[in-house]
């Protein structure tokens, strides 16, 4: 199993970016989220499909980022509007199998806001 997460890197404060995340070699079902980990900070779930397939997000970007999926391609997506200094982060992908409850995760890719 692998994740591959692209798209991060500097914006303005007030830009947008987005995030995909490649997975590859997951033949059960699963769940996926995105995490964020910020300089001395923990990380943090970001946004993420539930069990339930419900949307969990993180208060403080509702209404600016959206997460997305093609099940058909293996892909999660990460909108991300109105960027603010504090987004700046390490941005994580990560899985875990329903069944199983294996967890995976991907190698991250760095988001900067400037302000």
């Amino acid at each position: 199993v692998q994740l591959q997460a692209f798209g991060g890197g500097l914006v303005r404060a007030g830009g947008s970016l987005s995030l995909s995340c490649a997975a590859s070699g997951m033949n059960l079902g699963y769940r996926m989220a995105w995490y964020r980990q910020a300089p001395g900070k923990q990380r943090e779930l970001v946004a993420g499909f539930s069990f339930n397939g419900s949307i969990a997000m993180l208060n403080s970007v509702k209404g600016r980022f959206a997460i997305s999926r093609d099940n058909a391609k293996d892909i999660l997506y990460l909108r991300m509007n109105d960027l603010k200094p504090e987004a700046t982060a390490v941005y994580y992908c990560y899985a875990i199998q329903i069944i199983s409850r294996k967890e995976y995760w991907g190698q991250g890719t760095l988001v900067t806001v400037s302000s």
